[in-house]
């Protein structure tokens, strides 16, 4: 899509735009929300960060939300389209093989809810321990584990893959290279 087009479906002056593209500007959320929907994208979408953090949520620290007759916790959200795997995991100590988990795809995140039992799971550099209750996602596309703390584990895992890359900011290159 041409600056032109994106600045005539988003109402947005082609200098303002060119700014935003170019890492230079100061954009309101006003202005960043008119881009979203030029771009028939939510603004969330629009400014998911490249890269995943580790994401812990303790039971204790858990929001329940009540309508329509049920209850809801959200565990996590994302976006885009892709491969999703879920799987029960079950651990027990001493029976298992705890090892590392070679990387897999770019772009892959692990999301693991514990149902029963104390677990240490997450990439090598940063594991976090996680009980029955608590929620973690983490990138699986670096060295990860799965190490089981008590004498056994439950775990509702999900892993997703998403089938477009995700977009890295774009870097120029001086005009010498």
């Amino acid at each position: 899509m041409s600056l032109g087009e994106l600045a005539r479906r988003s109402g947005l002056s082609k200098q303002t735009l060119s700014k935003v593209e170019q890492g230079i500007g100061n954009p309101t959320v006003e202005t960043m929300a008119a881009l979203a929907r030029a771009l028939d994208l939510t603004l969330r979408r629009l400014l998911t960060e490249w890269g995943s953090p580790v994401v812990v949520q303790r039971q204790e620290d858990a929001e329940w939300r009540s309508r329509d007759g049920r209850s809801e916790r959200m565990l996590d959200e994302i976006f885009g389209s892709g491969y999703v795997r879920t799987l029960l995991l079950r651990l027990e100590r001493g029976t298992t093989r705890e090892g590392l988990i070679a990387s897999h795809a770019p772009g892959t995140l692990h999301h693991v809810y514990v149902i029963t039992g104390r677990l240490r799971t997450g990439p090598v550099t940063d594991p976090v321990e996680v009980s029955a209750g608590d929620f973690v996602r983490f990138p699986g596309d670096v060295e990860h584990q799965h190490v089981c703390l008590s004498d056994r584990v439950v775990a509702h895992m999900v892993t997703t893959l998403p089938q477009v890359r995700q977009v890295r900011p774009r870097t120029t290159r001086p005009a010498s290279e």
